[in-house]
Formats: structure tokens, sequence, C-alpha cells
């Protein structure tokens, strides 16, 4: 356990990792703490000071100074997080200006866009921008997540795909199946306008696990995470039956496979072969 005022060598890691955007080091140490707060929230003051290497009294003031300007917030903790003796704890998450920090730039711009688009094209085009974005986040790596052997390894797979987009994703055990939790979403302010981007990205995450998955939170909605539940059971035979249905609400969204190209037309789609035209 470190003490509180001694500069300790997981700030200054902070800093050399290019977090600290000024030569302050309480600067450093409240953006790792921020940092800490998106890819783990809600977590307690206890957990943050273990994971950092900080004293209490230390981290609870940049909980404070992050919460006084408005970009965290506190709640009352989980009965998980509250075992043991003692005043009951408290759980701390970013608020959306927290997360303003960590890429919400050119929101508005995005929702402009994408609110011309609707008016000079109709909703299907919103749609059609929506699946092509997850198919273009994924890239070649979604060939990889298919070639795992489970949906619980293709979540694992998923969820580090994800974090490289900068998602800050995790697969977590959670009862009979897996919970893959987005603790950031670099397009949430403009998905609570336009929650095809949600819904997309929902659609594929059912095709790439090959199973049927639940969305039970997002972040757009003002949700602490981007939470899906993925069971465990093998159900392949749920994307056959849902390639059947396009007009359903779990009409799954075309992620092309390995050395295939996608062709995407309006309410319709088509997987053809490379190099080859649709017959």
């Amino acid at each position: 356990m470190k003490t509180a005022g001694r500069p300790d060598e997981g700030e200054r890691a902070v800093v050399d990792q290019g977090l600290d955007q000024s030569s302050s080091t309480d600067g450093g140490t409240r953006l790792a703490v921020a940092r800490l707060l998106l890819e783990q929230g809600p977590v307690t003051a206890a957990a943050v000071a273990s994971q950092l290497e900080l004293s209490g009294a230390a981290v609870r003031r940049h909980l404070d100074a992050l919460i006084a300007d408005g970009e965290a917030e506190a709640r009352k903790a989980s009965q998980k997080a509250n075992r043991g003796r003692g005043r009951p704890a408290r759980e701390y998450l970013l608020t959306d200006a927290g997360r303003v920090r960590f890429g919400h730039g050119y929101d508005d711009l995005a929702a402009s866009a994408l609110r011309f688009l609707a008016e000079m094209a109709g909703g299907n085009a919103v749609t059609a921008f929506a699946e092509n974005r997850v198919v273009e986040l994924l890239g070649p790596q979604a060939a990889e997540i298919r070639r795992a052997a489970s949906p619980d390894a293709r979540a694992d797979a998923l969820a580090e795909v994800l974090t490289a987009r900068g998602y800050a994703a995790q697969a977590r055990e959670a009862g009979h199946g897996v919970q893959l939790c987005q603790h950031h979403c670099p397009v949430a302010h403009v998905a609570a306008e336009f929650p095809e981007l949600c819904e997309a990205e929902t659609k594929a995450f059912a095709q790439l696990l090959g199973t049927h998955v639940q969305r039970l939170a997002t972040i757009a909605r003002g949700d602490a995470t981007c939470t899906t539940h993925v069971p465990l059971e093998d159900t392949s035979d749920v994307l056959r039956r849902l390639g059947s249905d396009h007009s359903g609400p779990q009409a799954t969204v075309p992620v092309p496979p390995e050395g295939h190209a996608l062709t995407t037309t309006t309410g319709t789609t088509t997987t053809v072969p490379t190099g080859r035209q649709p017959e």
C-alpha cells in the first residue's frame, strides 16, 4: 500500500503511457482514475486504490474532483461490493461528460450527417449505413471470431476486437452464459438519437457468435455499460432460422464470411463470393 503524497511508479507509468496530457502528476493520476472508471465502472474507491496502487485518501480526492466537475457520479454499491463491516460502499462511474475525455469528438457532426441522410434518402438509408458500419468496424477480424470453437470463445475474441477499436470490452461469465460488456462507446451520443447503430451491432454479434444474444443495457440509453447477454448452449440452428426471416426483429446483419464480399441494397442483402457477380 502506498502512502498519500508520495509520487509512485504507477503514476509515472501512466504519464509514460501517454495518458497525461499535461505536465502535472495530479492530472495524470486523475486521468488514470477516470480511465479505470471507464473500463471497469461502476467500481469502488477501494478497488481503484488497489489497482492503481494509491492510498484511499488520494483516490477519494481524485474521485471528489471528478464528481465536482460533473465527470463522475457515485451510487450505492451492489450487495457483492458491500460485503464486510462499516459504512455501505459506494461505486463510481463516469458520466457522459466524463466520457468526452475518451473520444466523443465529432458527435454533433455525425448526428447532423445522419439527419441529413435520413431526410434525403429515408430511414432505410440510415439502417444500411449502420449495417455497413458494423462490417467495417469488425473488418477481417470477423473471420477470426467465427473460427473460435464455442460461443464463449467467440465472445472473448469479439471483446478483444472491440477493445482494439476503442470500446473497452470484456467478456464475463454470468450464470449460464457470458455477458459482453462494452465500457465505452465512441458513438453513444449519436446512437441515442439513432438506435439503428445499436440494433445493427446487436444483430451482427448474434451472427458472429453463432447464437441468439440479448442486449440488456446501452450507454446510449444512459446505462453504465453496453451489456449483451450471450447464452453458452449450442444454438447454431438459431442462425439458420434468423437468416430465413429478415422481416422479424431478430433478422441478422450480414457480416461477410471469409473470402466473400458484401453487396447491400435497400431492404435486401446479398452475400456473393469475391470476384463473382451475383446471378
